[in-house]
């Protein structure tokens, strides 16, 4: 009897692509949701959901093949690591940066604000003496940017970074994260051409 290329082969392949695009796809929806980009994930569902209707129909042509449904939890797992790699590479959103410093922080507020960043700095009292607050709030792909200039400051300064929601800015010194998304994900549509 002659090996079944099309049934063991094929079709699990084509079955674990499909479910890597579709949950790559869900991955990124839900950050979408997270970020309230209505249109955005209403656009990526109806797509996921195609997707997803597409694989299930194929496993269920062929119930007795085992090798597909390996296929298709393979294809789940890969598609969440690569809906996370995805959603990296656009760097959606804005997070805050909090420092907490015991050494004068004039030089790192100076350098972050000639970086373009936007800094607000609180004197305060901490557990062992006086500290200094810094907050500023930086699109996501700047972040690396603002630790870096932390760690030449002071390697030992405390500091939380928290993904935001939402912003309100007066100034447009952060952008509106709309426009902000749209223009990544174009600019890494075309890198890909």
């Amino acid at each position: 009897m002659e090996f079944d290329y099309v049934n063991y082969i094929f079709f699990p392949l084509l079955i674990f692509l499909i479910r890597v695009s579709g949950v790559s796809l869900g991955t990124v929806r839900i950050v979408c949701v997270s970020r309230d980009l209505r249109f955005l994930s209403a656009v990526l569902g109806f797509f996921e959901v195609l997707i997803w209707l597409y694989a299930i129909s194929q496993i269920m042509r062929n119930l007795n093949n085992p090798i597909q449904y390996v296929a298709y939890a393979a294809g789940f797992g890969m598609g969440n690591y690569v809906g996370i790699s995805i959603e990296r590479k656009l760097s959606m959103g804005n997070r805050a940066v909090r420092i907490l410093t015991k050494v004068d922080a004039k030089t790192l507020v100076k350098t972050l604000r000639e970086h373009g960043f936007g800094v607000t700095s609180i004197d305060g009292d901490g557990m062992d003496g006086p500290v200094q607050l810094i907050f500023t709030i930086v699109k996501r792909n700047r972040v690396a940017e603002v630790v870096a200039h932390i760690k030449q400051f002071n390697p030992k300064a405390f500091y939380t970074i928290e993904d935001i929601k939402d912003v309100h800015d007066s100034n447009g010194s952060i952008g509106n994260r709309q426009s902000g998304f749209k223009d990544k994900l174009f600019a890494q549509v075309s890198k890909m051409k």
